[in-house]
């Protein structure tokens, strides 16, 4: 295992321990007391487990009130056989932190913008922006509305008391092995940290929004430019919901607001967002089309690849519950699985629920702004951060009626007394547990409806299907009754009848039940048809990956496990079938140099297949990446805050209006079609190409020679990366697959499918496949580190072991443990 080499190195630093013993900062990297990092009786060495050795050993536990049995199976995934709610979610706790506690308290710290105190000041940056953003403030709103309700209160309750008598647990020896390395200890758990580990989700999949850009984009440009360039709807079809006059309801309206443009451009740097490129897939397909007459569902959410990985698989037995699937470490309940009579999965609706609203105060002081005709108080949050062998560093947040100010002159923004304040669904009240309390115990449609009820945000396309037979897809979220324009620009934040005046009813949500053509599914393109009655706006809406996965389900009939399996990790490049013979019909091939013209054959002949051995795909995606760049030039130019159109709008404007302005290259005196922009874009990713060639090759000069002539496999340029949260090289991986943004197997250099699930809702019972790229334990000594990486990379699933009692596992090895109560 990798996690060797790291230990290694520490071995031969084992003759500077007295000197370093009490030696915390070297060059700015902190370093451990090497002493009791290398102690064999307590230090790192403790952290290397042999196969099975991480199970804890009968242990009686406080809080439970009754026996609890645990079954790991040969993937160390738990299965928890509990008496009742109270102590199922109490097992989960412990069990999860048993595995995950170093990554459960690194995610909420830093989402409570707490990460310098551990690591210093090289995260105050992070730490601010998530202060700014309002973490700890939507946090505390969502916990408020899960502690109304008793059900999801007792849930986050006995969660906490599980992962705290697991720390508690704890000692030097049995410490995970990053507080080693980090020379920290872990905090008691809160439920805070449970509300904070769901807004944390809500950040990477609701925080998109392109209001700013939108409005510097207006009054630089003009209204005709930002449609074209930026159009609500882009003429591509095939929505999740096509339901065309099907709206049998009358939808709430209001009066349009006006928009204007800005006085001046809004100049700021704003946070990253999540990658706009990545997604994720889901379906399901009715008995009518597959093969065993059984409905499937499967599942594939993309995000940003790390270990250790992003979810863990659990299955949770209880009066009235039997579930299994995909869980966030931090959290109860199971997001994404099946029961005996259901299964659900998600993908993002890229819904824009983020709006920004101009500031006027009164003066410099910002004690006052205007509201209503009224200059009303604003309140000043003091941030302390704390940062490792640092003094507290200070910030003041100022919050409005609508939110924090995130930028001002002091964070990423000039000064003016002008300021616009964040306004966030993800900062209000909310009860998602409550969805995933009522999914795990849900027995059909219905049940399937009630439970989305409760669902806020961040909103999710939501994919259904029952061993009754029914298939279903709701968009669901809380989303506000948007007026045209409403969200797409900078509002005027000095009237409160400006903001949020109602939400689409859920019943008047995009949803749809059993449709004729036998399956659903969503891989975050346009919601709905254009009948549909509410505006919609989004940062950003995909493509391709949707009418891939479209044509191959209407076309299918017949339909088994491995058809499924072979679609999730489908790697046909629509985007670059509908392209690429425009762009290459736009080259002189009479002209090209030998390197041009041996690119320009190998493109031709590509079969548009991103596997990890196609030369094709590293061509082509070379050429994009140095293309729209030198398109949209022009954008970067103005140093002021916009964004690129999207690449199907791109490719269409190609396509459609090649003498647009915006192909003019910038620098050059020459007036440059589109024509013009693509062979200069090819000639540079050819010498790209040339150049990674170059610096991948061996130093030997006739091995070097050698290796300029082989072919650039599109795994190895790609280069992904499944990368440790602390970012070291030793506890990660470089893996070796095809793929990639834009399409159905959608992994990219860092992102894609986090957790492949498939089931089938049999009548006999749920049968279901997963795998994900990481393994149950976040131990970088243990066995199951990674376990999962080389089937998750070659497109292979493990049977999931789906139990009934604890005794029903005699088809697999098993090690069963039972959790007791500790004696009063």
């Amino acid at each position: 295992m990798k996690v060797f080499k790291f230990l290694l190195c520490f071995l031969i630093t084992a003759g500077l321990i007295y000197l370093l013993d009490n030696s915390h900062i070297v060059k700015g990297n902190r370093l451990p007391p090497l002493g009791r990092f290398l102690d064999p009786f307590h230090g790192f060495w403790q952290n290397i487990e042999a196969k099975g050795d991480s199970i804890p050993e009968q242990p009686a536990i406080p809080g439970l009130t009754g026996k609890v049995t645990v079954v790991f199976d040969s993937l160390m995934i738990p299965h928890i056989f509990a008496e009742n709610d109270a102590d199922l979610y109490l097992a989960q706790g412990y069990i999860t932190a048993m595995h995950r506690l170093w990554q459960m308290e690194i995610q909420t710290h830093a989402a409570a913008g707490r990460v310098s105190e551990i690591v210093g000041e090289v995260a105050l940056e992070s730490d601010r922006s998530n202060r700014r953003l309002g973490m700890v403030y939507g946090a505390e709103k969502a916990l408020a509305g899960m502690m109304k309700n008793p059900t999801t209160r007792t849930m986050i309750e006995k969660y906490t008391e599980g992962v705290n008598a697991y720390i508690a647990s704890l000692t030097d020896k049995t410490m995970p092995f990053e507080y080693k390395l980090l020379d920290y200890k872990p905090e008691p758990w809160t439920t805070l940290k449970c509300a904070l580990l769901l807004k944390n989700m809500a950040k990477t999949l609701c925080m998109g929004d392109k209001d700013i850009e939108m409005s510097n984009a207006l009054k630089l440009y003009g209204k005709d430019v930002v449609e074209l360039l930026y159009p609500d709807r882009e003429p591509i079809g095939d929505p999740i919901v096509d339901n065309v006059n099907g709206w049998k309801f009358k939808p709430i309206a209001f009066d349009t607001i006006p928009h204007s443009v800005p006085d001046e451009y809004i100049n700021v740097k704003k946070l990253p967002a999540s990658d706009p490129t990545t997604g994720s897939n889901n379906w399901a397909v009715s008995g009518r089309k597959t093969a065993t007459g059984a409905p499937i569902v499967c599942g594939d959410p993309h995000l940003n690849l790390s270990l250790p990985s992003l979810w863990y698989i659990v299955q949770l037995h209880a009066p009235g519950t039997n579930a299994m699937g995909a869980s966030l470490p931090g959290s109860p309940a199971i997001i994404i699985g099946f029961t005996d009579s259901v299964a659900w999965s998600v993908t993002n609706a890229q819904r824009d629920l983020v709006d920004w609203f101009a500031i006027e105060f009164e003066n410099d002081k910002k004690d006052k702004y205007l509201l209503d005709g009224k200059w009303t108080d604003t309140k000043k949050v003091v941030e302390a951060i704390k940062i490792r062998d640092k003094e507290i560093f200070y910030d003041t947040v100022i919050y409005t009626h609508w939110g924090p100010i995130t930028y001002d002159e002091d964070f990423h923004a000039e000064n003016n007394l002008v300021q616009h304040a964040f306004r966030w669904m993800a900062h209000d009240e909310s009860e998602e547990l409550m969805t995933f309390y009522k999914l795990n115990r849900a027995k059909n449609h219905n049940d399937y409806l009630d439970a989305l009820n409760h669902f806020s945000t961040p909103p999710q396309n939501f994919v259904f299907a029952s061993a009754a037979g029914d298939i279903a897809m709701r968009v669901q979220g809380k989303f506000p009754v948007r007026r045209i324009f409403e969200g797409k620009f900078i509002l005027d934040g000095s009237k409160t009848s400006n903001g949020w005046q109602a939400y689409i009813p859920n019943d008047q949500n995009v949803q749809y039940k059993n449709p004729v053509r036998g399956f659903v599914s969503s891989a975050n393109q346009y919601p709905v048809d254009a009948t549909y009655p509410y505006y919609i706006t989004a940062s950003h809406y995909e493509a391709y990956r949707n009418r891939r996965i479209n044509t191959v389900l209407n076309e299918s009939k017949g339909i088994t496990i491995e058809d499924m399996m072979k679609l999730q990790n489908d790697n046909y490049n629509l985007k670059a079938a509908e392209s690429l013979p425009v762009f290459l019909s736009q080259l002189d091939s009479a002209n090209l140099s030998p390197k041009q013209a041996k690119a320009f054959q190998i493109l031709k002949s590509w079969n548009y297949i991103n596997d990890k051995d196609s030369e094709g795909a590293s061509y082509y995606e070379a050429w994009w990446d140095v293309l729209m760049p030198l398109i949209w030039d022009e954008l970067e130019k103005n140093k002021i805050t916009l964004t690129r159109p999207t690449t199907y709008n791109t490719i269409r404007l190609i396509r459609e209006k090649p003498d647009l302005t915006f192909f003019d290259i910038q620098g050059t005196p020459e007036k440059e079609t589109a024509r013009d922009v693509l062979r200069k874009a090819f000639a540079l990713s050819v010498e790209d190409i040339d150049k990674w060639k170059q610096e991948h090759a061996s130093k030997d000069t006739t091995a070097a020679k050698s290796n300029a002539e082989e072919p650039v496999k599109w795994s190895m340029y790609k280069d992904s990366y499944i990368g440790h949260l602390l970012r070291l090289e030793p506890l990660s991986a470089h893996v070796l697959t095809g793929g990639n943004h834009d399409i159905v197997n959608a992994h990219s250099k860092t992102h894609g499918p986090s957790w492949r699930m498939i089931v089938s809702l049999e009548k006999t019972g749920a049968k279901a496949w997963g795998v994900y790229p990481g393994g149950q334990s976040g131990n970088p000594g243990s066995a199951h580190y990674i376990d999962m990486v080389d089937a998750w990379c070659s497109g292979k699933y493990h049977n999931l072991l789906f139990l009934q009692s604890p005794a029903n596992n005699k088809a697999e090895k098993t090690i069963t443990v039972n959790l007791n109560p500790a004696a009063k």
